[in-house]
């Protein structure tokens, strides 16, 4: 194991960004509730001369820019069965789009499922690169994110086609 980290600054805020070995396993925003203790965020890196790193904040300053829709960097995950179930269903939600929990609820096989769904998003360690902030309440509602709703609708303006803005006074 080479866990290390770096700090990325970003349109929404200076991010954490944690690899070990050969994959970006955190990407945290400032004050989000699930981020690691500093102990498990191993070694302070250069974020410029790591190649995971680099890769990332790369990407990152793409995805800002409007460059880049989708991440090429290799994320790792280690949650239990259903949050490892949960987040490979955010990795499949197209850039733009937007998807509530109850329809990951449903995919994962009952709706019921919806509460335990909103508790696997909000423990994606790996933010933005699995598009949590594509998921949405019910009726479009923003609800939850670890980054603060201010964030996750700055993210979701960010990923709107040009057409739908144009006219668009707010």
């Amino acid at each position: 194991m080479d866990v290390r980290h770096a700090y990325v600054d970003s349109s929404v805020g200076r991010l954490l960004v944690v690899a070990d070995d050969d994959a970006l396993i955190g990407l945290y925003f400032p004050g989000y509730r699930y981020t690691p203790r500093p102990s498990a965020w191993g070694r302070r890196a250069d974020a410029s001369a790591d190649p995971v790193l680099a890769q990332a904040r790369s990407e990152l300053d793409e995805y800002f820019a409007g460059k880049r829709q989708v991440f090429d960097v290799a994320a790792a995950t280690n949650g239990d069965e259903f949050q490892e179930q949960v987040w490979a269903q955010l990795r499949r939600i197209p850039y733009g789009a937007r998807i509530t929990y109850g329809d990951i609820a449903v995919e994962l096989g009952s709706k019921g499922f919806a509460q335990s769904v909103g508790q696997a998003v909000g423990r994606n360690p790996v933010s933005i690169v699995i598009p949590c902030h594509r998921v949405v309440g019910a009726g479009g509602k923003l609800t939850g994110f670890g980054g603060g709703l201010e964030r996750k609708q700055l993210l979701l303006d960010l990923e709107e086609p040009v057409e739908t803005r144009v006219g668009r006074l707010f």
